[in-house]
């Protein structure tokens, strides 16, 4: 009795702290509301800087820590919750997505003991912590914590939409393979869904991979300059370009020769020619793609060297390699449609594929040269497929081969 007398007694102070604390954090919030009803200008923004550094981003810090413990702890089971998320999404008011991110930063936190003190320091914001929790996930803790210091600098120096960048770099230097299977899912989530009229209107939904995503991008900025008194809003000339692209006849020729649409990709000679460590490739939209997406868009597109030793002595040359239409054109009159056995897309749906790419000493002639539509083109450079004309001219297609798992037996 008097151990159970005492271990109430040491549970009522702590509970009086709570509440004496969490009094102090409503009274301070109640301050800084009537402080930011009351200012404006640049008095405001500086207030709303404060807030994020001072308020929001080291509370999250604290959270992260309590989090973990009682994670540890496991006492969400007392409340009848079968997992700690399940319990954040109940008694926190939080999506099941964003409980998942703060019991992964928490994990993670542990083991990155200068993230830690930086966040709750409010050196780096959440955003920023949150990637690099993810990238600790994707090539180990170890590794990020081999690089931590210096991803704590590009995080304090950079907004998360361009650390995110950074991060997707460190990614495909440390584990590349991993990199392309985590473009590989995303390109297996990409849908487009069209709604049905509703009081006028058709609601559009979809996701894209980055390499889609940049290419629609582009091709809606061509089309989105605004006229003179333009009063349309940014996402209202961004749906009228959308309508104004499909209402384009296709210029194209029906053998696929001709202009392409402009896809800008950033890369290295060493990604380019897919050797290990090599950094990610950049599209325009500061998307980072791994070297296999880079390889196959180079089987048929143009590529423009870059050269110099300083950041603003740069010699560039001409654009140095494509198919010629005169090829192309022998390429669709020879294939005539994708070589994949069963597909039937046309020439216009295809790209020309180097059996053997052209940074290994392939040509850019008929004969190393297939006619492939964009799915399968992807096949072979993205997911470990190979491409083989045999000698009586018919093509083989050979995917990779499966992993070997032990069955429950052998073990």
């Amino acid at each position: 009795m008097e151990s159970m007398a005492a271990a109430g007694t040491q549970k009522a102070p702590q509970k009086a702290s709570l509440e004496a604390a969490t009094a102090q954090l409503r009274a301070a919030v109640q301050a800084l509301s009537c402080w930011i009803r009351q200012a404006d200008g640049p008095d405001l923004g500086e207030g709303l800087i404060h807030i994020r550094e001072a308020g929001i981003d080291p509370l999250e810090a604290v959270f992260a820590d309590g989090l973990r413990r009682f994670d540890d702890s496991g006492e969400y089971a007392a409340d009848g919750a079968l997992s700690v998320i399940a319990w954040l999404k109940w008694r926190c008011k939080l999506s099941g997505g964003a409980a998942a991110e703060r019991v992964g930063i928490a994990r993670q936190l542990e083991q990155l003991p200068r993230t830690e003190e930086a966040f709750a320091r409010g050196d780096v914001g959440y955003q920023h912590v949150a990637m690099i929790a993810r990238t600790a996930d994707h090539v180990g803790t170890g590794a990020v914590r081999k690089a931590e210091a210096s991803l704590l600098q590009a995080a304090k120096t950079h907004d998360p939409g361009q650390f995110a960048g950074i991060a997707k770099d460190f990614e495909h230097r440390i584990d590349a393979e991993g990199a392309l299977a985590e473009a590989n899912r995303a390109y297996e989530r990409r849908y487009l869904h069209i709604g049905e009229p509703q009081d006028g209107l058709i609601r559009l939904e979809g996701l894209l991979d980055a390499e889609g995503g940049a290419t629609l991008r582009t091709a809606l900025n061509a089309h989105m300059l605004p006229g003179k008194d333009d009063d349309r809003t940014p996402g209202q000339r961004r749906a009228d370009a959308l309508v104004e692209i499909c209402r384009q006849p296709a210029k194209r020729s029906s053998d696929g020769a001709g202009p392409r649409p402009q896809l800008i990709i950033t890369a290295s000679i060493d990604t380019l020619a897919g050797i290990p460590g090599a950094p990610a490739a950049r599209l325009d939209s500061g998307a980072m793609v791994p070297s296999a997406t880079v390889q196959r868009l180079a089987c048929d597109a143009a590529i423009t060297r870059i050269t110099g030793l300083g950041e603003f002595d740069q010699e560039v040359t001409h654009a140095s390699r494509s198919i010629p239409a005169a090829t192309r054109r022998a390429l669709a009159a020879r294939d005539q449609h994708c070589v994949f056995a069963s597909c039937d897309r046309l020439p216009v749906w295809c790209d020309g594929h180097h059996l053997v790419f052209w940074t290994r000493g392939g040509s850019t002639a008929l004969p190393n040269l297939a006619l492939m539509c964009r799915p399968h083109h992807r096949k072979v450079h993205e997911e470990g497929w190979t491409l083989e004309r045999r000698k009586d001219g018919r093509w083989l297609a050979t995917p990779p081969p499966r992993p070997v798992i032990p069955s429950a037996r052998s073990a």
